[in-house]
């Protein structure tokens, strides 16, 4: 019944029409429909308008009854709040989506945006860095950002405290995006209102949360992953060994962005994270001249090993995010000696012990051998395609499946792991 629900459907087309974005925003407001989700539905049926119509029946497919995707009054009164507040909307694959954000499997399919536009069509570079940051470190951030603002990069950040609005303070003038884990009208933290404000006169403020949604702790992850998908690199200014910093660091390398991080004292605990990161192959900041030659590098590569054109179609309407792809990370961070990770090893070991038993791509049967490749913590996606030797046309559907369940759950840069 499941291959029934996942048949062929016309090619995905992006919204045209105000009554297709309501559509859109209904299906990625459903529940248990994340953005990897909503990408796969919308390859498989073609429009919103199909794969919400397609969701209870795969939901009881699932095991899950009276499942109701989200109801058409609601997502009407949240683009009244958006029409009130000044907020537009940005869906995937239209001309105005950042065409490197574009480029992810799980592109935001929409994000609403306060501001002006252009900061958003030049080349972007991600600063991010501790909370409670120093005076150097705020020094540095600011520095950095606006030499990097007067040579024509848009600087992107997460409008917290610390290093972050040090790093839009420093390029208000040239260009700077504020990406925000709640709604793109609610200010996190309260402080920092002034200074969003002037974000929103002179650059842009993003979220992909719904309007006036107050922030949460779930919500800071999926948010660092928007500020690495958006930029050519990320600088880490100063990170602990255990920050969100570092989790935008790994969402970076997972989207084969560089990570570059400026160095502290060893002793300072305010610095473990960037020194961890440089000794694990980051390139070493002193200053704005060592992320610029950084950049060049990236801009001088064959179009064909860039990430962003990897995908030159999705901005077009195409596609290109919907496929599995291996995550350029991956490789990245090997090159930069970082060993296999335990979930890595796992999925390996579990797919040893699997070879013994007859493959079976159908029903319950490869339901158990994909959750046996899994754990509580998170792995690359394509592995698992991999250790299982099927293809991801046979898997996707089944993933889904099991996302409804709320048996797996989905992670920043194509990880999954068990709920």
């Amino acid at each position: 019944m499941a291959k029934d629900l996942f048949s062929s459907h016309p090619p995905f087309t992006p919204p045209t029409t105000e009554e297709d974005r309501l559509f859109w925003l209904r299906l990625i407001r459903s529940p248990r429909v994340g953005a990897t989700t909503f990408h796969r539905l919308m390859a498989e049926h073609g429009s919103a308008e199909a794969a919400l119509a397609a969701l209870p029946a795969i939901a009881r497919a699932a095991g899950v009854s009276d499942y109701t995707p989200y109801p058409p009054d609601k997502a009407e009164a949240e683009i009244d709040i958006a029409r009130a507040k000044g907020a537009r909307m940005l869906c995937f694959g239209t001309d105005a989506y950042p065409a490197t954000l574009a480029t992810l499997s799980d592109a935001p399919p929409v994000l609403w945006c306060m501001g002006q536009r252009a900061p958003i069509l030049r080349p972007m570079v991600a600063l991010v860095g501790a909370r409670n940051a120093s005076s150097l470190g705020t020094r540095t951030a600011r520095g950095l950002a606006e030499g990097l603002g007067h040579e024509g990069y848009t600087i992107v950040s997460g409008l917290a405290r610390g290093v972050d609005a040090a790093a839009h303070h420093g390029s208000l003038k040239t260009g700077t995006i504020a990406v925000m884990a709640g709604g793109v009208d609610v200010i996190y933290p309260v402080e920092n209102t002034v200074l969003a404000a002037a974000i929103c006169d002179q650059g842009l403020r993003l979220s992909e949360q719904p309007m006036s949604l107050h922030p949460q702790a779930r919500h800071f992850p999926p948010r660092n992953r928007i500020v690495s998908g958006l930029a050519l690199a990320v600088v880490v200014v100063e990170a602990a060994e255990k920050s969100g910093s570092l989790i935008t660091a790994r969402d970076a390398l997972d989207q084969g962005r560089e990570v570059m991080a400026v160095p502290g004292h060893p002793v300072d605990g305010r610095a473990g994270g960037c020194n961890r990161l440089i000794r694990e192959g980051a390139t070493l900041v002193r200053h704005v001249e060592d992320v610029l030659d950084v950049l060049r590098r990236l801009q001088e590569r064959p179009a064909d090993d860039s990430p962003a054109d990897q995908a030159s179609g999705c901005a077009e309407g195409q596609a290109g995010p919907v496929a599995a792809s291996e995550p350029t990370g991956s490789a990245r961070s090997r090159r930069a000696g970082a060993p296999p990770s335990q979930p890595q090893k796992a999925a390996r070991k579990a797919h040893v012990a699997d070879d013994a038993q007859p493959s079976d791509p159908d029903g319950a049967a490869l339901d158990q051998r994909i959750l046996r490749c899994l754990g509580p913590s998170p792995v690359a996606e394509d592995q698992v395609i991999r250790d299982l030797a099927l293809p991801a046309a046979v898997l996707s559907p089944a993933l889904v499946m099991l996302e409804l369940q709320g048996t797996i759950r989905r992670h920043p840069g194509g990880l999954i792991s068990l709920a």
